[in-house]
């Protein structure tokens, strides 16, 4: 009769867990950047750059390498709508939202 209850809820655990990760899967989630996330600070215009659009943003010299919550600390908008969508949401189901979030899978702002 033991060897029966620990089956059972060993199936049970089974059978709940498997739920969870299945219904995660359907569940939408925004995946934001990271507070580390790296970005520059262009302290002539009070303002900040992604990396991605350094480029095109004809900046100064007057330029810092920091996180964005460092720029967040300061009250620096984003420099250009380029900076704007580089760090917009992205869109996700719930599971893959948490693996980013602990690192197993890589956000798009990760490689900056």
């Amino acid at each position: 009769m033991r060897k029966y209850k620990k089956w059972l809820w060993l199936i049970l655990i089974i059978l709940l867990f498997s739920t969870v990760v299945l219904i995660s899967a359907f569940i939408p989630r925004e995946t934001r950047p990271s507070a580390g996330t790296r970005i520059i600070l262009e302290h002539t215009y009070k303002t900040y750059i992604a990396p991605v659009c350094f480029e095109e943003s004809d900046p100064t010299n007057f330029l810092e390498e920091a996180t964005l919550q460092e720029a967040e600390n300061l009250n620096y908008p984003p420099h250009s709508p380029c900076t704007e969508k580089a760090l917009e949401s992205e869109n996700d189901r719930l599971l893959t939202s948490l693996l980013k979030q602990i690192g197993i899978m890589d956000k798009k702002w990760d490689n900056w």
